[in-house]
Parts: C-alpha cells; sequence; structure tokens
C-alpha cells in the first residue's frame, strides 16, 4: 500500500478513534474529516495553531507515522518516530553499532556512486554534457578518499539551474535553495522513518558524525535520493520562473510534496519512492549482518 503524505496548514483539532485520525477543523461550515491511520506515512505540521492529542501521537507512532513540526515559517524543524522497530530491533542495533571500520567505508563508496551516478542521469535528461560524472561515479573508491562527491556536487551545482540563474547551493541561500530546503527535510524525514522501521538506529551514521545531528544515518542513506527531488525543483523554476519562488506557497509545496509517491526504479522493479527507501534501508540492515554486502538503491 502506498502511504499518504498529509499536510495541515491551517489551525486543525487532531485526536484518533477506531484506528482513525480525526480532522476537526474550527470553522463550523467546514466538514470535519477522518482517515484511516494505517494508510498515513508523513504527517506534516504546518499551522502554530494545530492541536494534537497524546492519544493520537501514541496511536500515529504506533503505525510507523513520522510527524513533522514545522516553525512559524513553515519550513520543518522537528521529527518524532517511533521507539520499536521491530522484535529483532536490539540484535540490528548490536550489528549496526559493531559495524567495521572496512564495511562503512564500503558502503559510503556504494552511496556516492549512486549519488553521483543519479545527479549525472537528472543532468543528462535535461541535455548537459556528463561524462565526467559517470567516470567521476565510477572512480570512487572505499570510503571516497579522493573526494569525488566534492566534484560532483560543485559541477552538479554550478550546471542544473545554469539556464535560468547563477546558482550557489546553501541552506541560506536565494531561491530554489528554499524549494530545497523544504524537499530534503520532508526526504530525510522518509528515510528516518524506514530506518526505524528496519529495526536501525537513525542516529548513528556511516559518514557523517555530527554529534548534534540526530539524524546522521538518515542523512547518509538520502544522499542518492537527493536528484528526484532536485528534478521536481528544476521543473518548478522552469514553469514558474525564479522570480515567482521566494515565497513557498501552497501550490509549490503540493509539487514537493509529490516526492514520496514519485515511481522509482530498482533493477527488478518500480516502486513509489516512499516504498523505495524501505527497500533500501532493509538491504542496510542486510549488510550490517554480514547477510550481503550491497545496499540496495535505486537509479534514476
Amino acid at each position: 500500500m502506498i502511504k499518504r503524505t498529509l499536510v495541515f496548514s491551517n489551525p486543525t483539532y487532531l485526536s484518533h478513534s477506531n484506528k482513525q485520525l480525526l480532522i476537526t477543523y474550527p470553522e463550523k461550515d467546514k466538514e470535519n474529516k477522518s482517515v484511516p491511520i494505517e494508510d498515513i506515512g508523513v504527517l506534516l505540521l504546518e499551522n502554530q495553531q494545530i492541536t494534537i492529542s497524546h492519544g493520537c501521537i501514541s496511536a500515529l507512532l504506533q503505525n510507523n507515522v513520522a510527524i513533522i513540526s514545522c516553525d512559524s515559517t513553515h519550513m520543518p524543524t522537528g521529527l518524532i518516530l517511533p521507539l520499536d522497530g521491530g522484535t529483532t530491533q536490539s540484535e540490528r542495533f548490536r550489528y549496526q553499532i559493531e559495524a567495521s571500520v572496512p564495511l562503512k567505508k564500503q558502503l559510503w563508496q556504494q552511496t556516492i556512486q549512486q549519488k553521483i551516478y543519479n545527479q549525472g542521469r537528472v543532468l543528462e535528461e535535461l541535455g548537459f554534457d556528463v561524462i565526467n560524472m559517470f567516470r567521476w561515479s565510477r572512480s570512487v573508491k572505499s570510503g571516497d578518499p579522493d573526494n569525488y562527491e566534492g566534484r560532483a556536487a560543485a559541477y552538479y551545482w554550478q550546471t542544473i539551474f545554469s539556464e535560468f540563474l547563477s546558482f550557489n547551493r546553501g541552506r541560506g541561500g536565494e531561491p530554489p535553495n528554499n524549494l530545497l530546503n523544504y524537499g530534503y527535510a520532508i526526504l530525510r524525514a522518509a528515510v528516518a522513518r524506514a530506518l526505524v522501521s528496519s529495526g536501525l538506529l537513525p542516529t548513528l551514521g556511516i559518514f557523517h558524525r555530527n554529534k548534534y545531528n540526530a539524524y546522521c544515518l538518515a542523512d547518509d542513506i538520502m544522499e542518492p535520493f537527493r536528484p528526484y527531488l532536485d528534478r521536481i525543483v528544476y521543473d518548478l523554476v522552469k514553469e514558474f520562473g525564479i522570480g515567482a519562488l521566494g515565497e513557498l506557497n501552497t501550490d509549490l509545496k503540493v509539487r514537493l510534496l509529490q516526492l514520496p509517491q514519485l515511481d522509482v526504479k530498482f533493477d527488478d522493479m518500480t516502486s513509489p519512492l516512499l516504498v523505495g527507501i524501505s527497500r533500501t534501508t532493509a538491504s542496510l540492515a542486510r549488510c550490517y549482518e554480514g547477510v550481503s554486502r550491497k545496499i540496495n538503491y535505486p537509479e534514476v
């Protein structure tokens, strides 16, 4: 089943009953609604006047729903995830904690190879020269000691929006950085949700190690998925023009929130991105267990 992403941008009261999320609006002329909790994958709370009961939060977490909280500017700032990832969770934690440095370097190599390849495929679809990107992808060694990720990123961001503007990627930079920030926050939450579901600690990364970052592993695993969001943002820039992207309005958010339902291709199947991420995190768990040596990432 394709899990739904629900966004609440207006004052709302959220509760639950009989496995249903109950949505109550303060306006008397607005019809209240309900949604089966089992159908929800991500819940995004944007308005500062949303009230959600503790029982509702508990029911959502029991069904592995990622709850994202936003600040007054409607940018995601917090994430609530379930603690229980399955009956073998403690065993998987142990495998993850005891993972050897060579294994982590190999997993990071695979991650960066696929990230650069997917970035190259996006540029290729847009008609840019990508011979260097594919060469860099093949050249990544264990642990990426030559920093091909950095080389590829410099070329990629220099190129992808070049027909519209001179672009510098940075969280506080000019549009479309705001669209990228918003979309990456949703992607990060989806990856963290899948990691917990696979019985892994999202805090303990392969490469990212910032002691202040609670989602280092999510930041690692989301890398090859970023180009899917980048392509959505490119299409928005092309459609609306850079001047219309200063404010992250509802129409833009709706387009960005299509990301979890976007089809991604694996060697043997195509699935929605939200499902594909779970496939990737399950393969990572098998790598930690020693059952496999390869993370299953999709290809753009």
